[in-house]
């Protein structure tokens, strides 16, 4: 099955796999999201991080003002980034 999307006006193509794997969703590909505001930054990382899993807790990480990294619900990966 295949899938098109956008999210913010950028466009996204999903794929699925019949074949069995020994692996699940992995933060080795991650959707990476440019906030304006660090009210914006909290929020999102809020709302994607509900019922997930926090890989790196928002901080100064020392490459932009906040960055947050964190798993949703269903296991997509999501790095949230303020400059």
């Amino acid at each position: 099955m295949r899938a098109a999307f956008a999210l913010n006006g950028v466009e996204y193509l999903a794929t699925d796999s019949p074949a069995v794997h020994a692996f699940d969703f992995t933060p080795s590909m991650s959707i990476f999201v440019e906030c304006e505001s660090e009210v914006e930054l909290d929020r999102v990382f809020a709302a994607l991080s509900d019922g997930g899993k926090t890989l790196m807790p928002l901080g100064n990480y020392g490459f932009s003002k906040k960055f947050g990294w964190c798993n949703d619900r269903f296991g997509v990966s999501w790095q949230i980034n303020w400059t």
